[in-house]
């Protein structure tokens, strides 16, 4: 009895998750669809904003290590992550996007103020298997804008980063974000399985009841 109301119990918290998820997704997708909202004080996690500023790219650093396909074949690369000096506001940590390592591409290097249209990406938890950080090289594994900050000596940082959004440069890195991210959605197949357990149990328990009483 005990192990038929723990199964029901995690399929109800899966149907939960689904609808939790179904709601964020719904909410991704509308604000990818529409324009960009001033960025404020306390944004909202993944809410679509445009900010303006000052990138000091002589404080870049590079984020992550992914291979991708390029015009040239696969190459290995990562994001870079550029401080967005602001006017009367805290630090900006932007990921401009993706470049790929030990190359001779050129990349966008603005010098002017600029406005940049992203979404608020939060910070991450290191985690027991996450990459150490290399801030010598000003390289890091862990999405930690505080981290990252601290070893830039930045002493006023935003507690996210802004991804920027864009098409992709024929010819310049970085390779910007192309859309808002998606979370993966499984939550109705756990939720099958668990109750399909939960009723395997039960006929399991029929089956050994009846077998137990032959009469019944």
């Amino acid at each position: 009895m005990a192990m038929l109301v723990v199964l029901i119990g995690l399929g109800t918290w899966q149907v939960q998750r689904l609808h939790w998820k179904q709601d964020a997704i719904a909410r991704l997708t509308h604000a990818e669809a529409n324009d960009p909202t001033p960025l404020t004080a306390h944004p909202a996690p993944y809410s679509k904003v445009v900010a303006q500023g000052r990138l000091r790219d002589d404080l870049s650093v590079l984020y992550g290590a992914e291979v991708r396909e390029t015009p040239t074949g696969p190459k290995l690369g990562a994001h870079t992550i550029v401080p967005l000096e602001r006017e009367h506001a805290p630090t900006l940590l932007v990921d401009l996007g993706w470049v790929p390592l030990l190359t001779n591409t050129p990349r966008e290097r603005p010098t002017d103020p600029v406005n940049l249209t992203g979404f608020v990406h939060p910070p991450e938890d290191r985690g027991w298997f996450s990459a150490t950080d290399n801030a010598a090289e000003r390289h890091f594994y862990t999405l930690d804008p505080m981290a990252i900050g601290a070893a830039l000596r930045l002493t006023n940082i935003e507690p996210y980063v802004l991804v920027v959004l864009g098409p992709k440069s024929a010819s310049l890195w970085p390779e910007p974000a192309h859309r808002m991210p998606r979370p993966a959605n499984n939550h109705l197949a756990y939720a099958i399985t668990w109750y399909g357990l939960a009723v395997a149990l039960v006929a399991v328990f029929l089956v050994y009841a009846r077998k137990g009483n032959p009469h019944a």
